[in-house]
């Protein structure tokens, strides 16, 4: 495993890192708790070093299966986590839409309290805006309350995890470009490089650090799924299975020259894709087996992507794989 600084803060994390997201909620497939800690602790023991969860994963419990798998290495790890969901307040949610945010100093303070009583620590290495919008961003503030509580020593950076997928290019500029973040975390991959290939020039500019997160485009490009596969109802993609599988499946096609020329898997060749992007330091693939972990965590020594490799991606992008998509109804994601 190779190590990146992020930006300029004084994490250095590991280039692959842990989207606790897949053991914490049902998104991508049930894992029971023992399977999900053993996952965990099997990430650390390969080089992973950075956990990335949030207080709303399974209302919680995604901070809370980090506590209880790597609880007795808390100074080994790097952990990020994420406020600004009310699920705090009875607020009944219809499937994967979002929950309403709050943002006033009196709620961030009990967010992170909460939080840092479920990780079972007196500090969190990154703490992040979850999913914010305009309004967040720009108010005033909130950083005043963050700020406070870095001198505090309750967070030792904060940042921004931008997102869902729809109307969030306008956030992430902001973030970067006026409050100045030391980090962010993104949506990249090869089939996803929009709106974050906007980004790489202001986070170059303004040193921010990059986490890019479901660099397999939701398991497209780790050889995963193929047109006859059916997801669970509880799965976050099964709404939109059939249309988004076959715009997927016809793209990644003029993707078979990477495999005829490059050793890697797919899987790690995504990754190191990611990993070229400008800024970033590290890259949060969907654990959800041992095979995945040992495969895509032995990235950092595969061979890099030769720099026409990378071009001609970026080309296929921009005419979109010569494929003219059939709609997909979109259904934001929280997380």
């Amino acid at each position: 495993m190779r190590y990146r600084q992020l930006g300029t803060t004084d994490l250095k994390v590991s280039e692959v890192g842990f989207g606790v997201w897949t053991v914490a909620t049902n998104w991508w497939g049930k894992i029971e708790e023992p399977e999900g800690i053993n996952l965990l602790t099997k990430a650390l023991d390969l080089g992973v070093n950075y956990f990335d969860t949030g207080d709303t994963y399974g209302e919680g419990y995604g901070e809370e299966i980090l506590a209880k798998a790597l609880g007795k290495h808390r100074h080994e790890v790097i952990i990020g986590t994420k406020f600004g969901y009310d699920f705090y307040t009875n607020v009944e949610r219809e499937g994967h839409t979002e929950r309403p945010q709050k943002w006033t100093p009196e709620f961030i303070r009990y967010a992170c309290e909460q939080s840092l009583r479920r990780l079972n620590t007196d500090y969190i290495d990154l703490y992040q805006l979850h999913n914010p919008k305009m309004d967040a961003i720009e108010n005033d503030e909130l950083y005043g309350t963050l700020d406070e509580l870095t001198i505090e020593g309750k967070i030792l950076n904060y940042g921004f995890a931008i997102g869902p997928d729809i109307g969030w290019e306008e956030e992430g500029e902001a973030a970067i470009s006026e409050r100045h973040a030391r980090a962010m975390q993104i949506i990249y991959s090869i089939l996803e490089q929009e709106p974050t290939r906007k980004w790489f020039p202001s986070a170059e500019r303004e040193q921010t650090g990059l986490v890019t997160r479901v660099p397999h485009a939701s398991g497209m490009l780790d050889g995963t799924y193929n047109k006859d596969t059916v997801f669970e109802a509880s799965d976050h993609r099964s709404h939109r299975r059939q249309v988004w599988l076959d715009n997927s499946l016809k793209k990644i096609a003029h993707l078979d020259f990477l495999m005829e020329n490059m050793d890697s898997t797919i899987g790690q060749l995504a990754i190191k894709f990611a990993l070229t992007g400008p800024m970033v330091a590290s890259v949060l693939p969907n654990f959800t087996n041992i095979p995945q972990l040992e495969e895509f965590t032995a990235t950092s020594e595969t061979q890099d992507l030769p720099q026409e490799f990378l071009d001609r991606i970026v080309g296929l992008y921009d005419e979109n794989f010569y494929v003219e998509d059939e709609p997909v109804e979109e259904s934001p994601v929280a997380g």
